[in-house]
């Protein structure tokens, strides 16, 4: 049996206590205890502890000291419960002691994973134009459910996806090179897929571009590539011959052939377009 001779608070923490004991011959330190062990268990000097009841508060210690772990880990931002399995893992908790802390979270409202996800889905679609499968797959990653994700995701309703696809095609189309509009917008569809946008989003989009066509730059782009298709064949060919290589390499690039045949005429008539 031992007896508690004294209680201090510690110097860099005044929220835990040491507690000393003695055996009746000296007095040894014990253990510590947070201010809520303390209190629940009114500890107190003098007080009688056996064996069981110091390994059992020990116990309750080392459980609560990996609660504040991981409270300390969610002071920064909302977390999902795979992120705090993991961080209480790297830390080097007991492995008993990370369950009854997820409970203990969740049953205070601190852990909540379909809020975690609706949350991350608000912040992405408002900072960011990533697409809602490219989301889902981040959710199930930190360890979201699919079921949790798909709930998560009526956060990012078709209107606003429609329009960041639109939007981010249209920056996407203002950067292109060189390229005809038909070969431009493979590469923005195929950009558009990989930002995580479903098909029937990404068709939204293209047809909004398409209204918006730009036949001016359209033009330039068919300049550019007829140019340089008239100065490489014209080493070879002329006449009748020449004007058909350069409609084959154009037409082969996506340009209309309305469009391919005023270049012809205009560069045959005129020199340069």
């Amino acid at each position: 049996m031992f007896k508690i001779s004294r209680i201090s608070v510690q110097k860099n923490n005044t929220s835990r206590y040491n507690i000393f004991l003695t055996d009746g011959k000296k007095e040894t330190y014990g253990f510590s205890v947070d201010e809520d062990i303390l209190v629940s268990h009114r500890l107190h000097k003098g007080q009688e502890l056996d064996e069981t009841t110091v390994a059992s508060l020990k116990k309750q210690d080392n459980l609560s000291k990996s609660y504040q772990l991981a409270i300390h880990y969610l002071s920064y931002r909302m977390r999902t419960t795979k992120e705090i399995e993991d961080y209480l893992n790297k830390k080097e908790v007991n492995f008993e002691h990370i369950a009854p802390v997820i409970n203990r979270l969740k049953q205070e409202g601190l852990l909540n994973d379909l809020m975690f996800a609706e949350s991350y889905v608000r912040t992405k679609m408002k900072t960011s134009t990533k697409g809602p499968l490219l989301l889902k797959k981040e959710l199930i990653q930190k360890g979201i459910t699919e079921a949790e994700a798909e709930e998560a995701l009526k956060e990012y309703p078709k209107e606003i996806q429609t329009n960041h696809a639109f939007k981010w095609a249209q920056k996407s189309f203002a950067r292109s090179g060189k390229r005809s509009y038909k070969m431009e917008l493979n590469r923005i569809k195929a950009g558009l897929m990989r930002k995580g946008f479903p098909q029937h989003i990404i068709n939204e989009a293209m047809m909004l571009l398409s209204e918006e066509q730009d036949k001016e730059s359209e033009w330039d782009a068919l300049v550019y590539q007829g140019e340089k298709l008239w100065k490489k064949h014209e080493r070879k060919f002329s006449g009748y011959e020449l004007k058909n290589k350069v409609k084959e390499g154009l037409y082969r690039k996506g340009f209309s052939f309305d469009m391919i045949q005023q270049f012809v005429d205009t560069y045959e008539n005129h020199d340069e377009p």
